[in-house]
């Protein structure tokens, strides 16, 4: 595993992170603290030390998990979660970004992972006018100056938000999100050089692309009610589902894709984004299964995929 300190927050990180949104039951499935820990136990042997979380996946849900498998090796962990919303039940949420009850959501994260304090905590995309509000950021250096929170950040809802972006600094954020793969790259254009500006740590979403380079999907695939994907626009998932058939095609070899990351100045971007790709439980049929208590097979492929050189081409490649 290669680690890259996380800009001017100086947490030095794993390049590949737990994305941990699935834990909450919304991507067609819901997760048992097994399963949790199987996965959590092989991302550790693998190396990997950042997990990203949030308040809404589920009420506190995937942070209840990641706690119960944490406790007693919480120095070997750093963790992100964020703040914002109120869930209520799957895909119903409100956000909630007054300062006030922005600290009562700090306590209950804090309570869910059995910590008293949080790595980077993140605005969870949410507008400006929310963002906006000099009470809010006053309040979270308060409890950074308490000791529970170590460093702030933002995660942008857009990926062209630059208004978030190149205020990062002024409320003493340090580290921003955004969702960054080979079909979305938008903040290549604004949000990557205000960040390389202002020495912001970034880190990516999503590197797998909503799961559609895994070239499970076709074109106008259905999702189950219970997963996120069906109340995306099915349009953009078909678009994703085309571009993933043309760059397949291609077979690229390593070597060209190494030139033509170099030559759009893509790998040095990547080179600095630690990458939350999400991780899953393997089926019997996977290759590359490791074993965890239980009897349920992390995946290494579901947990490791590295964003420049993956098996699966999950390069960033510019046609």
């Amino acid at each position: 595993m290669k680690y890259r300190t996380l800009a001017k927050t100086g947490l030095r990180v794993s390049v590949v992170g737990v994305g941990t949104w699935q834990f909450g039951g919304e991507w067609g499935r819901t997760y048992e603290q097994q399963e949790v820990n199987a996965i959590l136990g092989t991302a550790k042997e693998l190396g990997i030390n950042l997990i990203d979380t949030a308040e809404c996946y589920g009420d506190h849900l995937s942070e209840s998990l990641i706690g119960e498998f944490i406790q007693g090796s919480r120095k070997d962990w750093i963790v992100a979660t964020k703040f914002g919303h109120h869930f209520h039940r799957p895909f119903e949420r409100t956000d909630v970004f007054g300062a006030k009850d922005v600290v009562k959501q700090l306590e209950l994260s804090l309570q869910a992972l059995k910590t008293d304090y949080i790595d980077l905590y993140p605005f969870h995309s949410g507008p400006n006018s929310s963002f906006d509000q000099e009470e809010l950021w006053s309040t979270l250096q308060d409890q950074v100056k308490a000791g529970k929170v170590r460093h702030l950040g933002i995660s942008i809802g857009s990926n062209e938000n630059i208004h978030q972006t190149s205020l990062d600094s002024d409320v003493k954020a340090e580290a921003i999100q955004v969702v960054y793969n080979r079909l979305e790259r938008q903040p290549e254009k604004e949000v990557f050089p205000s960040c390389v500006e202002q020495n912001l740590g970034r880190t990516c979403a999503r590197t797998a692309g909503e799961r559609v380079p895994k070239r499970q999907y076709k074109p106008g695939t259905k999702f189950a009610a219970n997963d996120v994907r069906s109340r995306w626009d099915s349009s953009k998932l078909d678009a994703y589902a085309n571009e993933v058939e043309v760059l397949s095609a291609m077979k690229f070899p390593t070597e060209r894709i190494w030139r033509l990351g170099r030559s759009r100045g893509v790998l040095s971007i990547l080179r600095s984004l630690p990458l939350f790709p999400g991780a899953r439980i393997q089926r019997k049929s996977e290759q590359t299964p490791l074993r965890r208590p239980g009897g349920f097979r992390a995946s290494a492929r579901g947990i490791i995929v590295h964003a420049s050189l993956s098996d699966d081409r999950g390069g960033f490649i510019s046609n």
